[in-house]
């Protein structure tokens, strides 16, 4: 299966953060804030404990965030439709929808890591002697300048 076509984590980041601060919001407008709001702030906290590009603590690898998505998904779903909080039903179908999001955005991941490439050498080789004679043309021209200007020294 080839990952090209999914989208980098710092993506997934960033719709984790929005969904999160939206239901957030959500909860600060609805008449019945907990349950939006504390599953907006797991979210958030979610992603913002990955190791990743726009992680701020970094704990979590990005392959233990893949399964705990799962969990998280499960809970934005359980909590827009579980019947002992009371909810308003436009908030409810919200939530759920927030969840579909969420699932849609990680099911086109790619929650591998980034790999370095290795470094280049500026020891020897050609491109080295290349560098080393432009920077003496360089400078031989400069000097050239100054004599001609009489202000060598």
């Amino acid at each position: 299966m080839a990952v090209t076509n999914k989208r980098p984590f710092w993506m997934h980041q960033v719709v984790e953060y929005i969904l999160g601060g939206s239901m957030v919001a959500l909860g600060l407008q609805s008449p019945t804030p907990v349950v939006p709001s504390v599953v907006g702030a797991i979210v958030m906290l979610h992603a913002a404990v990955t190791v990743g590009p726009l992680g701020a603590f970094r704990v979590i690898p990005r392959g233990l965030h893949r399964v705990i998505d799962v969990g998280v998904m499960a809970l934005e779903v359980g909590a827009g439709v579980q019947p002992w909080i009371s909810l308003d039903s436009g908030t409810r179908i919200i939530v759920v929808g927030i969840a579909l999001v969420h699932l849609f955005v990680w099911w086109n991941t790619n929650f591998a890591a980034r790999v370095k490439g290795q470094r280049i050498s500026g020891e020897g080789g050609r491109s080295t002697e290349i560098g080393r004679i432009a920077g003496r043309l360089a400078g031989n021209g400069v000097n050239a300048v100054r004599r001609r200007r009489g202000d060598a020294g």
